[in-house]
């Protein structure tokens, strides 16, 4: 079997770390492995092969940042001219991206079989264009891997039929049980930063939600400011390239927050391992801050991993409350934790059985 899987964002190229690793040793898919470029900041992509040995890409598309519009085209048009040429038994996509779409959209009408990792999430906001990149590439695929019990639900509600569904775990789960130990040794993120154990916040925050609107952008940053006021940690912001040029062009800045450049997983998950609390827009960082055991506060009016909110270690905190009752909802976070969830993301072999998933239809 040959499959072709494509990437392009940081979240994918962790999930594709454990999973390419999966079908190499399992040995019976040839895998080609296509980059979209949609991540092109060194410290948003190459670090990330570099750190996980994931094999380059075989295909480069460059396409960039652009518009929703103008960067999904040149993926479609530049991921079929590679479909054409290669003709894969089938088109692996992850998550929510444009370069997810736009995979499975060209992949579709080629009549080629679409596979979808985490497939089934949804926040039901429409507003968001994530939701709208999964929505229709559930629609469009042919394998749905869950990663919960909760999307299949979403699914079989929406009319999909069941032995489409495999629940599968979260193949994010995979990627922290096995580079966890290898950052430990690894990583000197804590004494680079002069952190000390459990003494910080991480922060991420990088949802078009989030900072294409100029208000909220501006009352995060104000509830990050007093909440170091208030609680005397440090917070850690790893800022996303784009987030620092928005606030670049409104001329915001936060004033007691520590801002770095992007770093690689190995640090990401060290300063994870070690944080107070964590505080995000990330879908992926609400969950590894789960699989660490560490408490979450989202900033955001919904989530699609609605499970860590009823186990008590993810809280929604809307920017629309404003900063000094964000604030006092981070303080209180700190330390928190939920109740036994058990394993709701699996047991850490997602890889194999999306693998064996793939083989046996």
């Amino acid at each position: 079997m040959h499959v072709l899987t494509i990437v392009g964002a940081r979240p994918q190229f962790i999930k594709a770390a454990a999973l390419s690793l999966a079908i190499r040793e399992d040995g019976r898919i040839e895998e080609t492995l296509l980059h979209t470029g949609q991540h092109y900041d060194p410290a948003l992509s190459e670090v990330f092969f570099d750190e996980l040995k994931i094999p380059q890409p075989d295909y480069m598309l460059n396409v960039g940042s652009a518009s929703h519009g103008t960067q999904t085209g040149k993926m479609l048009t530049e991921i079929e001219k590679v479909l054409l040429q290669n003709r894969p038994d089938a088109v692996l996509v992850y998550g929510d991206t444009n370069s997810t779409l736009a995979g499975a959209l060209a992949a579709a009408k080629l009549h080629i079989p679409v596979a979808h990792v985490e497939a089934g999430l949804r926040s039901y906001n429409r507003k968001m264009p994530e939701e709208i990149n999964r929505v229709l590439t559930d629609q469009l695929s042919d394998w749905l891997f869950v990663p919960t019990e909760g999307a299949v639900q979403n699914l079989l509600k929406e009319g999909y039929e069941r032995d489409l569904i495999s629940v599968v775990g979260d193949i994010m789960y995979d990627s922290t049980l096995r580079f966890t130990e290898l950052a430990a040794e690894k990583s000197s993120i804590l004494s680079k930063l002069n952190l000390a154990p459990e003494a910080y916040a991480l922060a991420t925050i990088h949802r078009a939600e989030n900072t294409d609107d100029p208000a909220r952008l501006q009352t995060i940053l104000q509830a990050l400011d007093a909440f170091v006021d208030a609680s005397g940690k440090t917070v850690i912001w790893p800022a996303h390239p784009r987030t620092t040029g928005k606030m670049s062009e409104l001329g915001l800045k936060p004033i007691r927050v520590q801002v770095t450049p992007p770093l690689g997983y190995l640090d990401m998950l060290t300063l994870e391992r070690q944080a107070v609390l964590m505080i995000t827009d990330s879908g992926g960082v609400q969950k590894e801050a789960y699989f660490h055991q560490r408490p979450c506060v989202t900033l955001r009016d919904e989530t699609e991993w609605t499970e860590l909110v009823e186990l008590g270690w993810n809280e929604l905190c809307s920017p629309q409350l404003g900063p000094e009752a964000m604030a006092k909802i981070l303080a209180a976070a700190q330390g928190r934790r939920g109740r036994d969830g058990g394993t709701p993301y699996g047991n850490g072999d997602t890889g194999k059985r999306i693998v064996d998933g793939l083989l046996n239809r």
